[in-house]
Order: structure tokens, then C-alpha cells, then sequence
């Protein structure tokens, strides 16, 4: 049955693909979701390898319309397929926030900050 909500079922291939790219997770991927899981950044909802088809985003905050994608050396050589990339999902609507992976495993609490102002989460201080 279609759904009337917009959304599009996801395909096999990118369950199999998501659930993958979720077991085989990179150690700054981890640590960002320790983080965002289970609603502990200014109380919103995170998912983690998120479908949006034809790709899958790190993260996606679906409140705010956001994904968050992290490069780290394995996209040093594929800066147009991220660009081709990235214009898809915009055209869905939704904003891509770019964070490298040396960002993460140096400055967390920054990374968390940028994330939760692209988020429109209020400052708490």
C-alpha cells in the first residue's frame, strides 16, 4: 500500500546497505551517536543511517529537516559524488550538515554545539 505522506518506501538493497554500513560503524561515528542517540541532544530524535533514497545519511533529525554527514579520508577522492549527492537530498527538503572526522575526535563538545544550533535546539547557558 503507498504511503500519502510523501515519504518513499526503502528499497531491499538499502536495508541490507544501512544495516551494513550500521554494524561495520567507524569509531567517530560511534562516539557521535553515543551522543545523539536516545534523545539526549536538546531532546530530539536522531536516526542513525538513515534512508533518503537513493542514499543513506549518517544521521538525520527529521524534526529539523537536518543530515549529518561525517568525512573522513575515505571521501578525500569522491568531493563530486558528494556534491551530486547532497543536491538530491536537498531537493528532498532537507539541509546536509558536512562535519569531518577529525572535528569529532577533537573538539566533541564543539561538534555537538554546531549540531544543535543547525538543529534549532536553544542554547541552554
Amino acid at each position: 500500500m503507498p504511503r500519502n505522506d510523501g515519504r518513499r518506501r526503502t528499497t531491499g538493497v538499502t536495508r541490507i546497505h544501512r544495516q551494513e554500513l550500521v554494524t561495520n560503524a567507524t569509531f567517530p561515528e560511534q562516539l557521535l551517536w553515543s551522543k545523539l542517540r536516545a534523545r539526549q541532544l536538546g531532546g530530539i530524535k536522531f536516526r542513525r543511517q538513515h534512508p533518503i533514497e537513493p542514499y543513506i545519511v549518517d544521521f538525520y533529525c527529521a524534526t529539523a529537516k537536518l543530515a549529518i554527514e561525517l568525512d573522513g579520508r575515505s571521501h578525500d577522492d569522491t568531493q563530486l559524488y558528494d556534491q551530486d549527492r547532497e543536491t538530491i537530498i536537498r531537493r528532498e527538503g532537507v539541509r546536509v550538515l558536512r562535519i569531518a572526522n577529525d572535528d569529532i575526535l577533537q573538539n566533541l563538545d564543539g561538534v555537538l554545539e554546531l549540531i544543535a544550533n543547525s538543529a534549532g535546539i536553544p542554547d541552554e547557558s
